[in-house]
């Protein structure tokens, strides 16, 4: 499209085409002083900071709001725009109390020549300034609070404290509404509005309600968007009046929690993270959620590893491992790097050698970066000598990585989340989009808003069922009956996508045959839908021109997991839905490095981008460019490595050692019970981590790492964005980077490994990663990375931008055609009973996340969702008697809880749900370890329970 020629200050200009004035003169290095427009949102025009002079108009106009036309006459600097702007700001500023510092508001009077007074009486943000404490950092929150006393007509509106990360101060409020419209439009949350009318207009959260007790889900987008610090965000890390001064700097990375993977910058002071932004990142263009911007803290939390340990000769294992970390020399005792690597690597090498190379296995982490991962799964392979290697995807998408590549040939996502905006339709089957990926759930949600159907399938009811078209609130363990039963719909109405099929896909005709028995009307009553909806949600999805099918894992965490992806798989083929833009299929990843780890080989059954350990060509070539002999039999899995661990010493497979970098099995793991009993019987256990978690409780040594802002690395997220993650901060004490930790165990294991260069080596082990995914990430190197910090694979060549839709023409099979496979319906294993006659689902909350060891370890999240709770719906409470807050005790076959119940209407009839991050409360005690035949995950989603209330005897 030609540009359009204006004329900016008497210079004629080329601009583009449907930009504002604003945007034009920005582009041509023009700044024009703005308050109430904000990137990514729609203009409101209302605070006349921007007017500027246009040739033939009467009035001044506000450049916001104003597209450029061509032969535009536009004067920024005329001295009517000049004065103009110059008196709006300034009936601004003289509108708010004195001296206060208005971020924005007094930038753009200062650059309009207004003198901004200094403080005559200063507003603090903060009425109820924090208590003093020990030491420079200080943390409080405080309830809603009035203003300073007196002062001009309008100050005095209460200064609301009731939030534990955010502040509003309405004293400083210009009623750009920015944070409505980001509350409304980019979050879509819908929390903040406008009440009253002329010059009682006010902000009010819900119904007027302090901020606290709101539905705020404390995203921040307020925050951000805010001109003028009205609302505010309460620093993670405060310091006292006498602390000595130092500047604030800045460090772009990307955030550590969900698999979105958005981009953001840190704000440091004094080796502290102060405050968090979100970045413009290509997965979330500024937005961050509650973890995102405010769960940082934990980084300075006392229960931070900062030396080795060693455990004490006269202390046995136990399963205990709810100790108070402040006692940790009950259990160990420190010890230098040299003895304590010295100590570990022996360790196991000594079994290694004793035993044989089957008696070790190894966990890496999801949490950290692709070049720990790469070198973990290495130091592994070639140093203990078996593929006994796994990290937690198998417990959350091994089933759906397992389904893809069997039926796509490859395990990662067709299209990236944002690309809903292009989709007419999309189905979100078996996840809590908004509480588990929040950001993702804002592109969902803006697509709504542009016209999208949006199908929510699961169990429990969700905050994305409010956007939705239809809900389909089936009975847990019916996924293939339900996806079956529109699969047999597009058939019977003929409604598949004849001649893709012809192309491109095969087993089309046996996927048929296997449905046949699965008529919506037959399966009306086994899933609990009405056969009616059924076939109106088929026919909306295969005549939809694109459609996007999202999953989590209420879809992969079963033992007919797999089964349940591969119908997902056969519903896309056979319509048609993939190889284009808002089309395809999307796996959720729940850690910030699902994709990355299991792209890196952090699996028991493939080395480096998905290539089997047992294929002999991928054997040979790992052989050769490791310079060792390999072992050519898969590993174990996580589940599978805790049932070895727990062998009797006869079997020449007894897993007898292990090390454990940043996971938390003892905590993630299923049946607790279970998995406890097997790590506190190996005989030597390693754990590299941050905190004593759960599982270091039971090791031999426990190393301390670096958190997630302490390092330099990459992750890949769940949209196959490789993305560069920067060292932000020191770690505190002794503790040291994984990188060098694992390089240090492999040189005592008897490895040569030397990799030299900044941050231990890592730009020279992520090359060495990138020689064994030529395909994938052949274009990008090290030093483009650190250039666009995000690139999107595969990206084959330096000159690729990447691609965000795969599968366009082929799929990476061997004849280049999807290979569909029938399934049927298969039921979980435990089934309720008399006994044990509710079903248990689990899953995670939106202020925390995986085991809680980083989330409940920060200040504010563990303030907005302190306790453990298990909640069940009105129905269930007044049929066991029951009221919300009541103590009452969960049982299965493997184990009981005591947990507060918590009523909500969104868990079905016949269920309980509890989130697994209180380990108080372990959900995981109670869960089924019986394992998905192929994906091997457990069924975490399903299992037997019965809740009694709990009887006090005196």
């Amino acid at each position: 499209m030609s540009g359009v020629t204006i004329e900016l200050d008497g210079r004629k200009v080329q601009v583009q085409p449907g930009l504002s004035i604003l945007q034009a003169a920005a582009n041509c290095g023009v700044d024009i002083p703005h308050l109430c427009t904000c990137d990514g949102l729609r203009t409101e025009g209302n605070c006349r900071s921007c007017l500027v002079e246009v040739q033939g108009e009467r009035n001044l106009v506000p450049s916001c709001s104003r597209s450029v036309k061509p032969g535009m006459v536009v004067q920024v600097n005329s001295p009517r725009a000049v004065k103009n702007r110059a008196l709006v700001l300034e009936l601004m500023l003289s509108d708010l109390p004195e001296g206060g510092d208005y971020g924005e508001l007094s930038a753009a009077a200062m650059q309009a020549g207004v003198t901004v007074r200094p403080a005559l009486r200063q507003i603090s943000p903060h009425p109820n300034p924090p208590p003093a404490g020990e030491g420079a950092i200080q943390q409080s929150h405080s309830a809603v609070a009035p203003s300073p006393a007196g002062g001009r007509q309008g100050w005095g509106l209460a200064h609301d404290a009731s939030h534990p990360a955010m502040l509003v101060n309405l004293d400083a409020c210009i009623q750009c509404t920015r944070c409505v419209r980001a509350c409304r439009e980019a979050q879509v949350n819908g929390v903040i509005g406008l009440a009253g009318r002329g010059a009682d207009t006010r902000i009010v959260f819900d119904l007027a309600d302090p901020m606290g007790a709101s539905s705020c889900v404390a995203c921040g987008e307020c925050v951000q968007a805010c001109p003028t610090g009205a609302i505010s965000a309460r620093p993670l890390a405060t310091f006292a009046a006498d602390a000595p001064p130092t500047a604030e700097t800045t460090v772009d990375s990307v955030c550590p929690y969900c698999g979105v993977g958005c981009l953001l910058t840190y704000h440091v002071k004094a080796n502290h993270i102060v405050r968090v932004d979100g970045r413009d990142g290509p997965a979330n263009h500024g937005r961050l959620c509650v973890k995102g911007r405010y769960g940082f803290d934990y980084i300075h939390h006392p229960h931070r590893l900062t030396q080795p340990l060693i455990r004490r000769s006269d202390v046995p294992k136990d399963v205990n491992v709810s100790r108070n970390p402040d006692d940790w020399a009950q259990v160990f005792r420190p010890a230098t790097w040299d003895e304590a690597l010295a100590f570990a690597a022996g360790g196991l090498k000594n079994l290694r050698d004793t035993h044989g190379p089957k008696a070790l296995a190894g966990f890496g982490s999801a949490k950290g970066s692709n070049e720990e991962a790469y070198l973990f799964q290495k130091l592994v392979r070639t140093g203990f000598g078996s593929n006994n290697v796994d990290h937690c995807t198998r417990l959350c998408h091994a089933s759906s990585v397992a389904a893809l590549l069997e039926g796509l040939g490859s395990g990662a996502v067709s299209n990236q989340i944002n690309d809903v905006a292009h989709a007419d339709f999309c189905l979100v089957i078996g996840s809590n989009t908004a509480g588990n990926h929040p950001v993702a759930a804002t592109w969902i949600k803006n697509a709504v808003q542009r016209g999208l159907k949006l199908v929510v399938a699961d169990p429990r009811g969700t905050d994305l069922d409010k956007h939705a078209w239809r809900t389909l609130r089936f009975k847990p363990d019916t996924d293939v009956a339900l996806i079956n039963a529109m699969l047999y719909t597009v058939f019977d109405e003929d409604l598949i996508a004849h001649d893709f099929i012809a192309h491109r896909v095969d087993n089309a005709q046996a996927v048929r045959a296997a449905v046949q028995p699965f008529s919506p009307e037959a399966m009306a009553p086994v899933c609990g839908m009405p056969a009616a909806t059924i076939r109106e949600v088929a026919r909306a999805y295969a005549n939809a021109k694109s459609a996007m099918i999202f999953w989590g894992m209420g879809v992969s965490q079963h033992t007919h997991g797999t089964d349940n992806v591969r119908a997902l798989i056969a519903l896309c083929m056979v319509c048609g839905q993939i190889g284009k833009p808002g089309s395809g299929l999307h796996p959720l990843r729940g850690q910030n490095n699902v994709q990355g780890a299991s792209d890196a080989g952090l699996l028991p059954m493939m080395f480096p981008n998905y290539q089997r350990v047992s294929d002999a060509q991928a054997h040979a070539w790992f052989e050769t460019f490791w310079g060792t002999s390999l072992d050519p039999e898969p590993g174990l899995t996580v589940v599978e490595i805790m049932h070895k661990a727990l062998a009797p010493d006869a079997d020449p497979h007894k897993v007898r050692g292990m090390f454990i970098q940043g996971e938390n099995p003892a905590m993630s793991d299923p049946d607790l019970n279970h998995a406890r009993q097997a790590l506190a019987s190996l005989q030597h256990l390693v754990v590299q981590d941050i905190f004593l978690t759960e599982t270091a409780w039971l090791a031999d040594v426990v190393l301390p790492a670096t958190a997630w802002p302490e390092k330099t690395g990459t992750v890949s997220n769940t949209d196959r964005m490789i993305q560069m993650g920067r060292q932000a901060i020191n770690p505190p004490g002794d503790a040291r980077a994984d990188l060098w930790i694992i390089q240090q165990m492999a040189q005592r294991m008897g490895l040569n490994w030397h990799y030299a260069g900044d941050h231990h080596g890592v730009a020279e082990v992520y090359e060495e990663m990138r020689q064994t995914m030529p395909a994938v990430l052949g274009g990008v190197s090290w030093q483009r990375l650190q250039e666009e910090s995000s690139v999107t694979y595969p990206c084959p060549r330096a000159d690729d931008p990447g691609q965000p839709t795969v599968f366009i023409d082929r799929f990476p099979t061997a004849n280049g055609r999807a290979q569909l496979v029938p399934t049927t319906l298969t039921a979980e294993h435990e089934q309720p009973d008399p006994d044990f006659p509710l079903v248990l689902i689990t899953g995670r909350l939106l202020e925390h996340w995986h085991t809680g060891s980083m989330t409940r370890r920060s200040h504010v999240l563990d303030a907005l969702e302190p306790s453990a709770m298990a909640s069940v719906n009105a129905r269930e409470l007044a049929r066991l008697g029951l009221k919300a807050g009541d103590m009452a005790r969960l049982r299965t076959r493997r184990g009981q809880i005591d947990v507060m119940l918590r009523c909500d209407e969104g868990t079905p009839d016949g269920a309980v749900f509890m989130p697994f991050a209180f380990v108080e409360a372990a959900a995981n005690l109670l869960t089924n370890p019986l394992l998905d035949p192929v994906g091997k995950i457990p069924a975490f989603k399903y299992c037997a329970v019965a809740l009694e209330a709990v009887v006090h005897t005196s």
